[in-house]
């Protein structure tokens, strides 16, 4: 039996699957990292090893993926939001103390980001910044001539020019402190919102699909909190990145017959 699906239905699942593929390439490489070259701290320290290109590139195709994405109400506010997260965590590597990484000579005390890491630093926030206020323009735009505008959309807006105006400061105001914890901060915000994002789902889908939201998003703060006292880094970005797939995958079948997904809230 043919199955007839429209071209809006065909893009919203490739791109959901895309994504998919995505989370699965950063596994990938986090393994082939394991193996050729040996423990690594972090999945976010494979920046500093072969795999730098895939973890950068998988990061960015999350940003995409979500903005393209985002669904109804809160839970585009939600996605959009940590779409603005996403990029900050392949722009500013995460710390690396000495003798951690295989070649890498933090030159410091401690742990800190390399200073040759600094310009990049600098050059991809300016880049960034600029990105996101173009989109958040062109997104009011769109919102106030297609008449899709409402409080929570003007509220997202809001929040994501704070955000971004906020993380400029940071970064021109005190460039040796976001380096060492931008990276940090941009993880902890992405998965908090990731965890939001499952709540709202939990709330608005039926019983089944209801349950595993709500698993997961209890796990996703189960596993923050976790990283926050036990410091195990490698295993807690592991869990988080597994947490998020299954959480699309799961969104993604629930979802996967929406004949035309849409950017106001279903009625």
């Amino acid at each position: 039996m043919q199955l007839t699906s429209t071209s809006t239905q065909r893009t919203y699942r490739y791109v959901r699957l895309g994504l998919v593929g995505a989370a699965v390439a950063l596994g990938i490489a986090v393994v082939q990292v394991l193996v050729t070259v040996g423990p690594v701290p972090s999945i976010s320290a494979t920046f500093y090893t072969p795999a730098r290109g895939i973890f950068v590139g998988v990061m960015f195709a999350i940003t995409f993926a979500l903005v393209a994405l985002s669904g109804h109400s809160w839970e585009q506010v939600l996605l959009d939001l940590a779409a603005l997260f996403a990029p900050v965590m392949a722009i500013v590597p995460t710390t690396v103390g000495a003798g951690e990484m295989p070649g890498v000579d933090p030159g410091c005390p401690g742990r800190c980001v390399p200073a040759a890491e600094v310009p990049a630093i600098a050059f991809g926030m300016t880049t960034l910044v600029i990105i996101a206020v173009l989109a958040i323009a062109t997104a009011a735009v769109l919102a106030i001539v297609q008449h899709t505008i409402s409080g929570v959309k003007a509220l997202a807006l809001a929040v994501a020019a704070v955000i971004v105006a906020g993380g400029e400061w940071w970064a021109l105001a005190d460039p040796a402190g976001f380096a060492q914890h931008a990276h940090l901060v941009a993880a902890v915000c992405f998965f908090t919102l990731l965890g939001l994002t499952a709540v709202v789902s939990a709330a608005a889908a039926t019983r089944g699909w209801r349950v595993t939201y709500a698993i997961i998003a209890a796990l996703i703060a189960i596993d923050l909190v976790w990283l926050a006292f036990v410091h195990a880094a490698l295993w807690g970005e592991t869990i988080a990145l597994v947490l998020f797939l299954v959480f699309w995958l799961a969104q993604t079948i629930e979802r996967w017959n929406e004949v035309d997904p849409g950017i106001l809230p279903a009625r």
